[in-house]
């Protein structure tokens, strides 16, 4: 099956197989799993941080941050379309009793520096205590500027904030600007990063900090259900994730852009190719076209793709580019029935 839905249906490597059935492994609760104690060092080695922990996922090292950052009661501020707000189950208001206080997303995925310092809150019993802005990056496939990171950092210094960065898909930001992920991740105190979108990795997620930060979160991630004992098997692929896997996101990138260029000839698909700047294109449909008619037949093909008014294809190690001219033809001869 071609699967445009996400990176996240990646297939690991076969390397990261025959690594994953010799890892040496010990219970990581204790601490004695050396292979996840390997990656974590590589990790915060590689980005510039005193530490990392493994994680079972995304959504919980971004959870274990906001924890570990904020107290009851405090608050922290993003974008609407951020994910540990909008698609991450309200954990920061359920688990952590933080109250998140979202702001607009510009068109560049950015969040307006004047909205940010607007919405900080004043010393006041009245008040949730702002303690943490967050940013995504990259935000629906669109890549956070440089200059942006350094101006929300100072921002966030001079009003005494701390920053975190739900980097999900940074090594895709990085690739796409020709930089180094610790380029990006030195703007912040804190950063999440997945291994299992397109870095390939069957499961696990990466939240680097400091000491004092990431000791905090260790202890969060205990009483989340986070200890995972012998998850070396798992580290082992998630090592060769950050070594093997991260230049080649830029054939995914190409593939979008390839696949955007072809889909906009196209009088049924509307799409705003300055958007399509790493592995996600979205295109919305013209209203005469069934999104759900156009995915039975694309499954009837062996495509996979999310039936909506505005699709979102997601191009990953496991998509070729034979693949891609297969999907456009599937989509030609649906159009033309």
């Amino acid at each position: 099956m071609i699967d445009l839905r996400s990176d996240t249906v990646t297939q690991p490597t076969e390397a990261m197989r025959l690594a994953m059935s010799r890892a040496e492994v010990g219970d990581d609760v204790y601490g004695d799993d050396p292979t996840v104690n390997s990656l974590q060092d590589m990790a915060a080695e590689m980005f510039g941080f005193e530490s990392a922990l493994f994680t079972a996922s995304g959504t919980q090292a971004n959870l274990l941050a906001l924890m570990a950052h904020c107290e009851r009661g405090d608050e922290y501020l993003c974008g609407q379309q951020a994910h540990n707000y909008k698609f991450e189950g309200g954990g920061a208001a359920v688990l952590g009793s933080i109250q998140p206080q979202p702001l607009s997303n510009q068109l560049d995925g950015t969040i307006a520096l004047t909205d940010i310092e607007a919405a900080i809150k004043p010393d006041d019993i009245h008040f949730a205590r702002t303690r943490l802005l967050s940013l995504e990056n990259t935000i629906g496939g669109i890549v956070l500027p440089q200059t942006y990171l350094a101006n929300a950092q100072a921002l966030a210094f001079q009003r005494g904030l701390k920053i975190h960065l739900d980097g999900a898909r940074v090594a895709n930001a990085a690739v796409a600007q020709g930089i180094g992920i610790a380029d990006i991740a030195g703007h912040f105190d804190s950063v999440s990063i997945c291994l299992s979108k397109g870095l390939c990795a069957p499961v696990g997620s990466l939240l680097l900090g400091d000491e004092r930060l990431i000791k905090k979160a260790t202890r969060w991630r205990k009483m989340l259900g986070g200890g995972m004992r012998q998850a070396g098997i798992l580290a082992a692929a998630g090592k060769l994730a950050l070594t093997e896997q991260v230049e080649r996101l830029g054939e995914d990138h190409e593939n979008a852009a390839y696949l955007a260029q072809q889909l906009s000839q196209l009088s049924e698909f509307e799409i705003d190719l300055a958007a399509v700047q790493t592995n996600m294109v979205f295109a919305t449909l013209a209203p005469h076209i069934d999104e759900k008619a156009l995915a039975k037949r694309c499954r009837e093909a062996g495509i996979i793709i999310s039936p909506s008014r505005t699709l979102r294809f997601v191009t990953h190690k496991d998509v070729s580019r034979q693949d891609i001219d297969k999907v456009l033809q599937v989509f030609k001869l649906h159009l033309q029935a």
